[in-house]
């Protein structure tokens, strides 16, 4: 998770609020040249803002959606952001019209404003997934906040990696 790699890069290929889009040179390795420390993160982490366009939440999530109509102005589609908490949030959010799949939703304040989005970081999902359904607090950490593709007129707001203080960062 915090490797630092040298990754050949050909062009840019934004995909409009995907700015961060490159082509991968297919002819040369990467090479992990470090590892990032709780410091570097400090650094590297994104100012404290709202996560994009907040207001737009869909049943189960919180400042969760942006409809495309309005993603078209963004300029990016990913953030690295520090959070103090968050709850994991384990649970079927589709029991009530009959889906008994379970998920992992992480819920925590970001510059004032409460968030409710889904977990997509492989580690922790499957981590949460083999508790019981319920809520688990965890502490400091960074997040990387992502931009999900379109899907039906809107563009959602996921959690794509988290970094625990106490995990492995040399904190």
């Amino acid at each position: 998770m915090l490797d630092i790699m040298d990754v050949p890069l050909l062009d840019p290929r934004s995909k409009g609020y995907q700015q961060e889009n490159w082509l991968l040179d297919p002819d040369l390795y990467w090479a992990k040249i470090g590892r990032a420390t709780w410091s570097d993160l400090v650094r590297l982490a994104d100012p404290v803002t709202a996560l994009w366009i907040n207001g737009h939440s869909t049943y189960n999530g919180l400042n969760d959606r942006i409809p495309l109509s309005l993603a078209g102005a963004l300029k990016s589609s990913l953030r690295l952001v520090r959070v103090e908490r968050m709850t994991f949030s384990v649970f079927k959010p589709g029991e009530a019209f009959g889906n008994r799949k379970r998920r992992v939703q992480g819920r925590f304040r970001h510059d004032g404003t409460e968030y409710r989005l889904w977990v997509t970081d492989p580690g922790y999902e499957r981590a949460y997934l083999a508790k019981p359904d319920g809520n688990y607090e965890i502490g400091e950490s960074f997040l990387t906040v992502s931009l999900g593709e379109p899907h039906n007129d809107a563009c959602y707001k996921l959690i794509a990696a988290i970094i625990q203080r106490d995990e492995g960062t040399g904190a």
